[in-house]
């Protein structure tokens, strides 16, 4: 196979990979399924998916089609060679406004499209919770729906025809034809000919046709997505001279299993009325859900969705989610999110307020906010970030997919899940319940351990048992995620034989030789075989510096990655995750990526060191530790954590290279280049010997180093310090380790601003914070560190004298790093001082809400300002008091850089490999929206690295905030 695959190579103009850690990170998707590839591929061109086709053809090699890879039924995993349209093909091909007609190609990503349409007026109606990375050709795979079927839905619905490449190696086009089109389609002898033959004999027999209207779903379940859609033809194959045949409707829905999409035309819709806004019906107990949910759709909703109490809960332990429960009272058993548009604000009230008497009057509901326009975002994100945020449940123990996509008619829900509570009390199982309640969908996801054999067999058994119950209820097994390995194996027990019988045919008319993603929707191995997990494994105990006993261990904190793919989203849907996969938009730059490699050999390895393997190092490595992760993924994995515990590890086997060492032990060289600052300056900046100099240590000689104050901080301080107390108190400023010895001068003004507001500033002895060990993985020697500072400071810091800090970084550390690091001794020590250690515009703002600092001591200059946002201030903070500080002046206006990680992340961006990329992720967003900000607009950055690449990045100078508001003050 090593041989062909070389052959295939060296044929193709794109990438083909097969080395191990290619294949691990490929081998899932966000399912519970594993199964190792051949190869990778990355087409570039129509002529290399060609070749591939042809070359599999040849040799009876399986071909999985990828895109995303957020297929929750396995759809994407398989033992063949994955072609992955998702890095290349992602162009919008041609818009047709006057019939309401985009084509484009499969790796685009719907909330790009949209953002594309926004300005005609137009989108493309059905939307996904993954629309931030999701593709058309995902969608088309699939038949997505999405929260909004109920109006637009699905994609079935709106697919006006596509192009693909079927097995022989040709494209062939398929869209709506003319009945007489359809018999000249008949005489063709090419495979178009054969597909045309093989469907007109399927649906000409009455007894077929019977079939198909006696076993399909009952006609009034929108989301319908079980096997192939021959129900979609039966009335236009085979009836009615006039009526039009569109093949592309039955390929909607066919994962893949055709061939491979190469171009797909949509039918668009006019954008949705000015106002929205969303009723969240807080209910007492789940159950009241069912009917209550009648009782909204009286009222014309544009959507009705649920969350448990369940995915409630989980969403509190979530940084992110945390600002998304704005609108939450007390503990609800569930929420219905009903939401409505109209352009007249007074048309929604009046919906609502009906709404709600109709609900009071019938006994549903304790609570009913209503959500406008923008606002209703945080809803949707909320209930979005469902499926993520199921993994943060601690244990092996989770809600897995299984029968989290059946749909019934709306009118029969309650009585189906009546009986559907039956089954769970009979296996003793709990449940979480969430999403798209108005359309008799629920994504019903038991609780079950698949690493336990027991429950890997109760996974085969409930959804058996549940396909017969849908089955009863004239549902659909699947409406919107797909069969793929998951539900496959139930069709023939869903449709009967005879109807699957009919599905094989059409497979056998596509792909005679079933190279297409076999295994899915036809001939499906049962669906509790190849699994993430080997049932019955037992993992070893790995010892780790960093506590993890929150998740039970370093392995399972990688295991909380479910392959959702949130990491994969562009620049363009904005956030910081994942800086580096947004600037290549290589899959092995996701932290999905990363987290598949250390779960594998964190699992498998048999060395004594199962860090010890090169596959980790070389995908960690481009990892910037923005902390992104930690906040924006729903499932919280802390990538940054990880990768600090990996390399400290990897550096017991391999030593610590002298650039790693030198950037950490960064505080001690500064403190001995600080004796004769000028001549270090003079080493540091002299072209000559700054280039040879950073060479020789591997960084970028054009990136221009930090140079040293002509005094440290410590020391201006203690000849400058206030004489008088502050009347408003005392606070302790830290005197980390950049502003020491790098920016005194903000240091000075934050001491200067904090004395001319009445408030005593004394320095915490802290000598460094350890931030620089953290970022290189020199944790044990961050260990020490933490536990000094924590020990030091015990007793000192408090909510009346909190610790102040200046660079974002530095600080942060006390609060997401130390109560990691702290012995156990010292554990409520360090949380007490995380719950003190205050960003400067924290305290600030605590302090203008106290009343103790009025606008009256600032200038009524007008200034605008741009703020770009410090990643790790993002994930374990916030911006928002930056914000609020900087527009406290009046007359300050600020507006936010819709920036993720300005790319320098520390050193990151000065080591001379990862300047490339580094320049990359600037470019995105940073670096375009300041060169286009006027020469009079303040550019402001907490960040010393982000204020370094800003000016190597655009030649512009950013300031403190701190800066800002000393130039501000009276």
């Amino acid at each position: 196979m090593h041989d062909k695959l070389i052959k295939l190579r060296d044929s193709i103009s794109c990438k083909i990979k097969w080395d191990i850690s290619t294949l691990i990170q490929y081998s899932t998707d966000a399912s519970a399924y594993k199964e190792t590839p051949i190869a990778v591929a990355w087409p570039e061109h129509k002529s290399d998916i060609q070749k591939i086709v042809q070359f599999c053809k040849q040799n009876k090699i399986p071909i999985i089609p990828r895109a995303a890879g957020t297929s929750l039924a396995g759809q994407v995993v398989g033992k063949g060679i994955i072609v992955d349209i998702s890095k290349h093909f992602r162009n919008i091909i041609h818009l047709d406004t006057s019939n309401r007609l985009v084509t484009v190609e499969p790796g685009v990503i719907l909330d790009e499209l949209n953002i594309y349409l926004k300005p005609y007026g137009l989108f493309f109606g059905p939307e996904t919770s993954t629309a931030n990375r999701c593709t058309i050709s995902g969608m088309v795979g699939n038949n997505s729906c999405g929260s909004h079927s109920l109006v637009y839905g699905s994609t079935r619905e709106h697919l006006h025809s596509l192009k693909m490449i079927l097995d022989d190696g040709n494209e062939y086009s398929f869209g709506e034809i003319t009945k007489q089109e359809f018999y000249e389609k008949l005489r063709l002898e090419n495979r178009e000919g054969d597909i045309y033959r093989s469907i007109k004999a399927i649906l000409e027999s009455k007894k077929n046709q019977q079939l198909i209207v006696e076993n399909y779903p009952d006609a009034s379940v929108k989301r319908r997505n079980t096997g192939y859609a021959l129900d979609m033809l039966l009335n236009t194959c085979v009836t009615g001279e006039d009526s039009p045949v569109n093949l592309a409707k039955i390929v909607a829905g066919s994962e893949g299993t055709f061939g491979i999409i190469t171009e797909i035309t949509l039918n668009l819709v006019a954008s949705p009325p000015k106002h929205k806004a969303v009723v969240a019906v807080h209910l007492e107990n789940r159950t009241d859900a069912f009917k209550a949910n009648l009782i909204a759709l009286k009222h014309n909703p544009w959507a009705v969705e649920l969350m448990d109490n369940i995915i409630l809960e989980c969403t509190k332990g979530n940084i992110e989610q945390q600002k998304n429960r704005f609108f939450v009272k007390g503990d609800p058993g569930a929420i219905l999110i009903v939401e409505f548009f109209a352009d007249d604000k007074n048309d929604i009230i009046k919906s609502a307020e009906e709404m709600k008497a109709d609900m009071q009057s019938s006994g549903y509901g304790y609570h009913f906010p209503l959500v406008w326009d923008d606002e209703t975002a945080k809803v949707w994100n909320l209930r979005k970030a469902g499926l993520g945020v199921l993994s943060n449940i601690e244990g092996d123990a989770k809600p897995v997919s299984l029968i989290e996509d059946t749909a019934v008619p709306v009118d029969k829900l309650p009585d189906y899940m009546a009986d559907f509570e039956m089954i769970m009390q009979k296996y003793n199982l709990e449940c979480v319940y969430h999403a798209h309640i108005g359309t008799g969908e629920l994504h019903l996801r038991p609780v079950l351990n698949l690493k336990d054999p027991k429950d890997v067999e109760l996974f085969h058994a409930v959804g058996k048992e549940v396909a017969s119950l849908v089955k009863r209820y004239k549902g659909s097994l699947s409406g919107e995620h797909g069969d793929g390995r998951l539900r496959g194996e139930f069709i023939p027990l869903f449709y009967g034989e005879e109807v699957y019988e009919l599905m094989r045919k059409v497979k056998f008319a596509f792909d005679p030789d079933k190279i297409f993603n076999p295994g899915k929707i036809v001939d499906t191995p049962p669906m509790n075989t190849s699994l993430r997990y080997q049932p019955g494994q037992k993992d070893n105990p790995i010892e780790t510096i960093f506590d993890f006993s929150k998740t039970r261990g370093i392995l399972r904190a990688a295991e909380k990655c479910n392959g959702s793919g949130d990491c994969r989203k562009t620049h363009l849907s904005g956030g910081t995750l994942c800086p580096s996969y947004m600037a290549t938009l290589n899959e092995s730059n996701s932290t999905r990526a990363r987290a598949n490699l250390l779960r594998e050999f964190l699992t498998n390895s048999t060395k004594k060191n199962p860090f010890n393997h090169k596959e980790l190092y070389e995908i960690l490595d481009l990892c910037l530790s923005c902390k992104g992760c930690k906040n924006e993924c729903p499932s919280s994995v802390d990538m940054a954590k990880l990768k600090a515990e990996f390399l400290q590890h990897w550096y017991d086997s391999k030593g610590i290279p002298l650039r790693t060492r030198l950037i950490a032990y960064i505080t001690h060289v500064n403190r001995l280049g600080s004796i004769f600052p000028g001549l270090t300056n003079w080493v540091l900046s002299n072209k000559f010997s700054s280039k040879v100099l950073m060479s020789l240590l591997g960084f970028e000689p054009i990136r221009k180093m930090p140079l040293l104050h002509k005094v440290t901080f410590k020391k201006w301080f203690s000849k400058n310090r206030a004489e008088k107390k502050g009347k408003k108190g005392k606070v302790y400023l830290l005197p980390d380790e950049f502003t020491n010895y790098n920016d005194v001068h903000i240091g000075v003004k934050a001491v200067n601003l904090l004395n001319r507001l009445g408030y005593e500033v004394e320095l915490a002895d802290i000598f460094e914070s350890g931030r620089t060990y953290i970022s290189k993985g020199l944790i044990r020697t961050a260990k020490r560190i933490a536990n000094r500072n924590i020990e030091k400071l015990s007793g000192i810091i408090s909510e009346k004298s909190p610790l102040i800090g200046i660079e974002p970084s530095a600080i942060l550390s006390f609060r997401d790093e130390y109560p990691d690091l702290a012995t156990p001794e010292n554990k409520d020590k360090a949380k007490f001082l995380a719950r003190n250690a205050l960003l400067f515009e924290e305290f600030f703002m605590r302090e203008v809400d106290e009343g103790r600092i009025a606008k009256e001591q600032f200038k009524k200059d007008n200034k605008k300002i741009k703020l770009h946002g410090h990643c790790q201030q993002k994930a374990v903070a916030s911006t928002i008091k930056t914000k609020e500080m900087l527009s406290f002046p009046p007359n300050y206006t600020v507006e936010e850089i819709p920036s993720g990680c300005c790319g320098m992340a520390g050193s990151f961006g000065y080591e001379k490999e990862h300047y490339e990329l580094s320049m990359k992720i600037g470019e995105l967003v940073l670096f375009p929206e300041v060169r286009k900000s006027s020469e009079g607009t303040i550019i402001a950055a907490p960040g010393t690295s982000c204020r370094h690449q800003i000016k190597d990045g655009t030649g512009r100078d950013a300031v403190h905030p701190i800066e800002v508001m000393w130039e501000a003050i009276e």
